[in-house]
């Protein structure tokens, strides 16, 4: 097995030359740095990580906590996030806070104990734990999806992703009304989320730019979850005046919706219009095809690791924000005909 001294007598440099090269502790001149990067490519040299991460106190290793099994979303978010760490040569060490505040701590603690550089967590309904040991230790942190109210002058400073969230809640309300509906129910997430909060708004505005009132007994929460939105949905059927159209806030209470449809015998969309945040890979083979707000789920993790290396590298940079768009993935649960039928009729 090659050795660091190895690699010096290939490349005719001496051996704290190679240590600057591969750990970047030092500039070194260009011909010099390819010389020594031939020289561990031919000789096949991995470096010791261990005794690497000894020397410039980095495990070249960042902590992920978000609630990837119990939700399709963040699977797409957890692809983004290690392509994008992998790229930049850092591993990934997965933990699911499970979406509960006194797990979620735990979690990133066990994390921080293993001496990740950073970490990128989807925070709980109350983080407020959690953001309080983030600060007491200065762990380097990026809030994905889910954003926290964290003053700008916070020491350490905290940088947050997340997908837009109100226009497009906004969008489906008005889509809906243009095709009549008056009467139009949403199945929110969890009470606290941030994500929860701009869909109800998005909700409220949409209803408002339609010319339609708010009725307060037409909005339920479905606690993010298939069980909860299930129980959200049916309690909204029994209303006296049921809604003729529902928008269900994430992609597991649209589940838990279509299960409630069904078991009342009712059809989407003959009987109840259907729209749903979060895209599904399987929603263009359900009959009807959902209707859906699509996510940049791998983006948004791709832009969360950019979020963290840079903060590493400068700890005295403002915090940031930074919000991606969605786009709207047209199909029929909402009522309308199927584009792609249309064409086959209208073709020759």
């Amino acid at each position: 097995m090659a050795t660091m001294a190895d690699v010096a007598r290939s490349a005719g440099v001496s051996v704290a030359t190679v240590s600057h090269v591969l750990n970047g502790t030092r500039p070194v001149l260009p011909h010099t740095r390819q010389a020594v990067l031939d020289a561990v490519e031919e000789l096949g040299y991995a470096p010791n990580a261990l005794a690497r991460s000894l020397v410039t106190a980095r495990t070249r290793s960042l902590g992920l906590a978000v609630s990837a099994i119990s939700n399709p979303y963040f699977t797409e978010i957890l692809q983004g996030v290690e392509a994008a760490a992998v790229q930049q040569g850092y591993g990934v060490l997965i933990a699911d806070p499970r979406d509960d505040p006194d797990h979620e701590l735990q979690v990133v603690r066990l994390l921080h104990e293993r001496r990740v550089d950073g970490v990128i967590v989807a925070p709980s309904a109350d983080p407020r734990a959690l953001v309080a040991h983030l600060r007491r230790h200065r762990v380097p942190t990026v809030f994905l999806d889910r954003l926290v109210d964290v003053p700008d002058d916070a020491s350490p400073r905290f940088d947050q992703v997340g997908a837009a969230g109100m226009e497009p809640t906004a969008r489906l309300v008005r889509h809906l009304a243009e095709l009549g509906h008056r009467r139009i129910g949403l199945v929110a997430g969890r009470p606290g989320f941030s994500t929860t909060l701009e869909r109800t708004a998005g909700y409220r505005e949409g209803l408002w730019a339609a010319g339609l009132p708010y009725d307060d007994a037409l909005l339920a929460h479905g606690d993010s979850e298939s069980a909860g939105a299930e129980r959200a949905t049916a309690g909204l059927l029994s209303l006296p005046v049921p809604p003729t159209a529902l928008i269900t806030a994430n992609n597991a209470m649209t589940l838990g919706a279509l299960r409630a449809l069904r078991d009342r015998g009712l059809t989407v969309p003959g009987d109840v219009a259907l729209c749903c945040f979060d895209d599904f890979p399987w929603a263009d083979l359900f009959t009807p095809r959902l209707t859906a707000v699509a996510q940049p789920g791998r983006e948004l993790g791709a832009q969360a690791v950019r979020l963290l290396l840079e903060r590493l590298a400068d700890p005295d940079l403002p915090p940031r924000t930074v919000r991606l768009t969605c786009n709207l993935m047209h199909r029929t649960s909402c009522g309308c005909p199927d584009p792609s039928e249309a064409m086959e009729r209208t073709a020759p």
